[in-house]
């Protein structure tokens, strides 16, 4: 290492104070991070691109410093949605300043990967308090039955007013008018569960209406309506 001619020249002061860094809540535990295999936790971050016509939420399961568990959700972006796949493939096995310094191959990725390393190294964590953390395949919970994102794509225009296309429950088949023209329900089908019924056997038809339900007060509906085509 090069010193200045300068800082050789002055005397030499002993540093009184050394405490080390602040603890942090991790797993259930106080930690005093001092190198990468310090850190452990299971989080989730929101990342976008600089145009901003795609977003990406991110999940990580960190144990002892390396990825261990990555689940990527896109929105809003074809070229996003491979891009997930690829970092899929990249992103475990990793530490967390591996990948956060790793191009994962989409802005919207990168920024969720930033935001997921403050968190992380700052003890932010959603399983700061939980004692050993959550197991590795908690991050599949947050998909639910069928293994499909949460997804809601709403479309509203000032001349028809809204249509709702697909929320929490599935993809929305009908919504369904009062006698005022206002959404009191809807029907929908799970696509995740069509599918795995799909995969048995079923036929496609059956398939879909043992998939299909409906939310709200849509039996009461005086008129039902496709949403993308009424």
């Amino acid at each position: 290492m090069n010193y200045s001619e300068e800082l050789k020249n002055m005397c030499e002061v002993k540093k009184g104070v050394d405490h080390g860094p602040a603890p942090i809540p991790e797993e259930g535990k106080w930690v005093k991070a001092k190198e990468i295999k310090d850190i452990s936790g299971l989080t989730h971050g929101i990342g976008w691109c600089a145009p901003q016509q795609g977003a990406c939420k991110l999940t990580l399961n960190v144990k002892e410093g390396i990825i261990q568990e990555a689940l990527i959700e896109t929105i809003g972006c074809s070229g996003m949605t491979h891009s997930a796949a690829m970092a899929g493939e990249i992103l475990t096995g990793k530490t967390i300043l591996e990948a956060l310094n790793t191009d994962l191959v989409c802005d919207a990725i990168n920024v969720a990967m930033r935001e997921l390393f403050l968190q992380i190294v700052y003890g932010r964590t959603q399983s700061a308090f939980s004692e050993e953390g959550l197991p590795v395949g908690a991050g599949l919970e947050d998909l639910g039955k069928g293994t499909r994102s949460q997804v809601g794509t709403i479309y509203s225009s000032s001349l028809k007013g809204p249509r709702y296309l697909e929320l929490a429950e599935g993809y929305i088949t009908k919504i369904g008018l009062d006698k005022d023209n206002q959404i009191i329900g809807y029907e929908y089908v799970n696509l995740g569960k069509m599918m795995e019924n799909i995969k048995k056997g079923i036929e496609p038809l059956e398939a879909i209406k043992q998939a299909s339900g409906t939310y709200g007060r849509f039996n009461e509906a005086i008129k039902k309506v496709d949403p993308r085509k009424e």
